[in-house]
């Protein structure tokens, strides 16, 4: 898991990015469509769901608007019908990047990622072309002043996870796809409150860019979650922190 800390900053980069351009109502409502559309508008028995009304509470989506968005998932409002896509591209340097999409028009949604993989030294791939770089999991994060590690990787461990990975000031528990929930509930029930409950692309290894190219990569994921559709990007290069100063 090389390079995961930098990597999660990049994510979180990306968040506080959306919320000052006004777009991260959108993309989690989305997410709460796609997650109601697949599997029921019960968060109580819709574990996806659960979590992205969670994630939209946490970053104060109106409650009028999460009810909503269920609404349309299951139905009962009439709304866009988003599918849940994965493209595969190149980078400046060769970095492997991952894009996760939620569009209702496919060849818009290519159309635009095309221009922005070419306008930033990259390329659009085929399926399978870059995903072999990336394990699929779950990542769970839980906050140091919650909990010690030790306590944090026994209860997360007895849970069903694979590892917990010390980010600084929080622990990000790493878990197959189909132990996220449940390890989840084993550390709340613990008393170890945790947060960003997501699936996600972890790289399995690390590319080395020169300065420059890292640049360039940074500006491609800039131009990559500036679309609408994108809902996450994931790449499998470690970028410096500093790097972002030069912006």
């Amino acid at each position: 898991m090389a390079g995961h800390s930098k990597w999660k900053n990049i994510r979180i980069r990306k968040g506080k990015q959306d919320a000052i351009r006004g777009k991260i109502f959108t993309k989690l409502g989305r997410e709460i469509i796609v997650a109601a559309k697949m599997g029921g508008g019960d968060p109580a028995t819709n574990a996806r769901l659960r979590v992205a009304i969670d994630k939209a509470k946490e970053n104060s989506v109106p409650k009028e608007n999460i009810d909503r968005a269920i609404a349309k998932g299951t139905g009962g409002l009439e709304g866009e019908n988003y599918e849940e896509l994965l493209y595969e591209g190149k980078g400046p340097g060769g970095v492997g990047v991952l894009v996760e999409v939620y569009s209702e028009n496919r060849n818009r949604t290519v159309g635009e990622l095309r221009h922005a993989f070419v306008k930033n030294g990259g390329a659009l791939g085929e399926n399978g072309s870059v995903s072999w770089q990336f394990n699929h999991c779950g990542n769970i994060s839980v906050s140091k002043d919650i909990a010690d590690e030790e306590t944090v990787t026994m209860t997360a461990i007895d849970g069903g996870a694979d590892d917990v990975v010390d980010e600084g000031d929080s622990f990000t528990v790493i878990t197959p796809i189909a132990s996220l929930h449940a390890c989840n509930d084993a550390l709340n029930a613990a008393g170890i409150k945790t947060t960003d409950q997501s699936l996600v692309y972890m790289p399995t290894n690390v590319a080395e860019l020169d300065r420059e190219d890292l640049k360039k990569v940074v500006k491609l994921i800039d131009a990559l979650d500036d679309l609408d559709d994108v809902k996450e990007t994931y790449i499998n290069v470690v970028i410096p922190d500093d790097l972002f100063d030069d912006e």
